[in-house]
């Protein structure tokens, strides 16, 4: 009896020290498994060509990050889930209009790649020639400031208004404007309005990836048209995150061959690196 109990004893202690020995290796294993699962960085962006350059750098993200794509339906709403960190970045705007967010919400963002430059434009859905603009016409311009000083600088730089010399252009607004011949009745309206407002205005302001909709685009159909670096859209993320390693992966994808590819064959848009 004592031989039987002391051989049952000594498989209970190989067994017991068979599962000590394998413990660590099964442990190990676990956080081989949790250090390979990748970093997600979400990244909120509005519509087409945005959303297309956010996948093409998902495709050419560096190991160990991933980016997932975050579609939402204004400019206005993917500041405010940045700001809030329920994403880690956006791609959406220029810096102009990040910074108007700002200082309207307390920001903290910040543009920290600057990833391709656009032709903007002002449409007409009864005119040929901006030389045509009757007398009285209804011009319908963006409602936020940095995209109603580009626009009221454009019509400026092409004489159809006057504005303050003593007002920097960026920063006009409509009661800048000292010289107005044609009489123009100016209507302001969010961006994503103005493609409604094409079909009541004698002239609108417009975003090319926004009016591509209406099948139109600023080379073969805007009546002015005009390229300003100032407003390249940027990567934006939080100010606290501006130099940290999983930001300079994001600007490393965001000026890949994948990206690039994606802006060479958009013809409304180039490379801004």
């Amino acid at each position: 009896m004592k031989k039987t109990r002391v051989a049952l004893a000594a498989i209970a202690l190989g067994t017991a020290l068979l599962a000590t020995a394998c413990a660590p290796a099964a442990e190990e294993k676990n956080a081989d498994a949790q250090a390979a699962e990748p970093t997600v960085l979400k990244v909120a962006a509005v519509q087409a060509p945005m959303t297309d350059v956010v996948k093409a750098a998902g495709d050419a993200i560096e190991d160990g990050y991933e980016i997932q794509l975050v579609e939402v339906a204004d400019y206005i709403t993917s500041n405010t889930i940045l700001n809030s960190g329920d994403v880690y970045a956006n791609f959406s705007q220029h810096v102009p209009y990040m910074q108007t967010f700002n200082e309207g919400n307390d920001g903290t963002l910040v543009g920290v790649q600057p990833v391709y430059n656009f032709v903007i434009a002002f449409y007409s859905k009864t005119l040929d020639d901006i030389a045509d603009l009757p007398d009285g016409a209804k011009v319908a311009i963006p409602d936020d400031p940095s995209n109603t000083g580009r626009a009221l600088k454009l019509l400026a730089a092409n004489e159809i208004i006057a504005l303050d010399p003593d007002v920097d252009p960026y920063e006009a607004t409509v009661k800048d404007i000292t010289g107005n011949p044609k009489n123009l009745e100016f209507v302001q309206v969010p961006i994503a309005s103005l493609n409604a407002a094409y079909e009541e205005a004698d002239l609108v302001f417009q975003w090319p990836s926004h009016i591509a909709a209406l099948g139109l685009s600023p080379e073969k159909d805007g009546l002015i048209t005009e390229l300003d670096d100032r407003f390249a859209l940027n990567l934006v993320v939080q100010q606290k995150d501006a130099d940290s390693e999983a930001t300079e992966a994001l600007k490393k994808a965001f000026t890949s061959d994948e990206v690039r590819g994606v802006i060479e064959g958009n013809g409304t848009i180039e490379t801004a690196w």
